[in-house]
């Protein structure tokens, strides 16, 4: 039990020297880390730093008064945005006539010129609707024909008229005349009363004569009036038949729709044999060489824009291709005053919005570029504004007389009140 004593208390005496042990090392490292002398950073390294931050700040500032002098003389004119589209003035196609689809000369997406035909519908209704109006012309035709030579035969029968009253004129002179002369030798006897009675029938017999020729006279000229008349109705029905004619024509000419303009086919979903009624949307004709740009700028962006002044394009579709163009109109109003539901700000609450502003840009490029170009392209467009500058510093100076002329009305009016 004595040597287990000894044995616990040596155990116990090592562990004590070795934790004593451990720090004293903790303390001479720490007395030794305090002894030594702290490292000095070296003076070029420290002036090398200083010169190199001093011209990157050189540099900094440099490129910021430069940065500032192109934006106060070319930056601040220059207007962008993203909110533009291309657009082409597409030309929808459609039939002015019903009828079955016989032909379908185009394909999607294919090139045309202007003339060139696109579809062909079922044309013989129209042709003999043509060929009747045709045969009405020669009917009315005839009928002024006829009408001519009864004219002309009532002319003559006019003419015999015009005789036979002068023969009745002639006779009933000549009655009375006899007449005349015989009644007083009659009356003195020298005469026998029979052949005064005689004469005297002769005389009204004459007299009957001619009153028929009066009326005859008086209605071959009413014939040649209503002849007339007849001649001129039939004349308004000929031209009646030949309007007819010339519209039975272009319908049946109107079952070849042509192309109106240049460009490609688009949304084309006419079909042979499908019916189609007039007006009926069957492709779509965009016009791609006369390509343009609608970009929607905000109000406080066009103060200095004008037309005329340069724009630079950006397609998102070709990509690090700038394009050039030009502005060429500004949309009469701005975007909300031609929607379908236009806002009304004088009832409820108001809330000032931005307004934007159409303006249509001409796009200058080559005719491979424009082929690469198609409506509906999304485009960020950017107008160098710097051409109204003068413009606008004239209508502030405008303006600005303007109002001093108005303030010395004013004054004027206020001096010549009595007091």
């Amino acid at each position: 039990m004595t040597e287990n004593t000894e044995e616990a208390s040596d155990a116990s005496v090592n562990e004590t020297g070795r934790q004593n042990g451990g720090k004293d090392v903790e303390k001479n490292g720490e007395r030794n880390r305090q002894e030594k002398p702290a490292r000095q950073p070296d003076p070029a390294k420290k002036r090398r730093i200083k010169r190199i931050l001093l011209i990157a700040g050189i540099v900094l500032l440099v490129l910021g008064i430069l940065f500032f002098i192109r934006w106060w003389l070319t930056g601040r004119y220059l207007q962008s945005t993203n909110d533009a589209y291309l657009k082409a003035d597409t030309v929808v196609v459609a039939p002015k006539v019903g009828g079955y689809v016989s032909k379908v000369y185009v394909a999607d997406n294919q090139a045309v010129k202007a003339g060139q035909p696109l579809v062909a519908l079922d044309a013989r209704q129209y042709q003999a609707a043509l060929d009747a109006a045709r045969a009405n012309i020669d009917s009315r035709q005839a009928d002024i024909a006829r009408a001519n030579a009864q004219a002309a035969q009532q002319q003559s029968a006019l003419l015999q008229a015009r005789a036979q009253l002068a023969a009745a004129q002639s006779n009933a002179a000549h009655a009375d005349i006899e007449v005349q002369r015989y009644a007083p030798l009659a009356a003195s006897g020298a005469d026998a009363p029979e052949h005064v009675a005689q004469l005297k029938n002769e005389q009204a017999q004459a007299h009957s004569s001619l009153q028929q020729a009066v009326a005859a006279v008086r209605s071959a000229e009413q014939q040649i009036v209503a002849t007339a008349a007849q001649t001129r109705q039939a004349e308004a029905q000929l031209e009646s038949a030949r309007a007819g004619a010339t519209q039975s024509n272009i319908d049946a000419q109107d079952t070849v729709i042509s192309s109106a303009i240049d460009g490609s086919v688009g949304d084309k979903s006419v079909r042979v044999g499908q019916f189609v009624q007039p007006g009926t949307r069957m492709m779509s004709i965009v016009p791609v060489q006369a390509i343009y740009l609608v970009a929607n700028f905000k109000e406080t962006q066009v103060g200095l824009m004008r037309a005329g002044q340069p724009a630079t394009i950006h397609v998102d579709a070709l990509s690090g291709v700038d394009l050039h163009g030009r502005v060429e109109s500004f949309a009469p109003g701005t975007g909300s005053q031609f929607a379908l539901l236009p806002p009304e700000n004088a009832t409820g609450n108001f809330t000032k919005i931005v307004q934007r502003v159409p303006v249509r840009i001409a796009i200058d490029a080559t005719r491979q570029t424009r082929d690469l170009l198609l409506p509906g392209l999304s485009v960020t467009v950017e107008v160098d504004t710097r051409g109204g500058k003068d413009e606008m510093q004239r209508i502030k100076r405008e303006e600005r007389q303007n109002s001093e002329r108005i303030d010395n009305q004013d004054s004027g009016k206020s001096d010549e009140r009595p007091h």
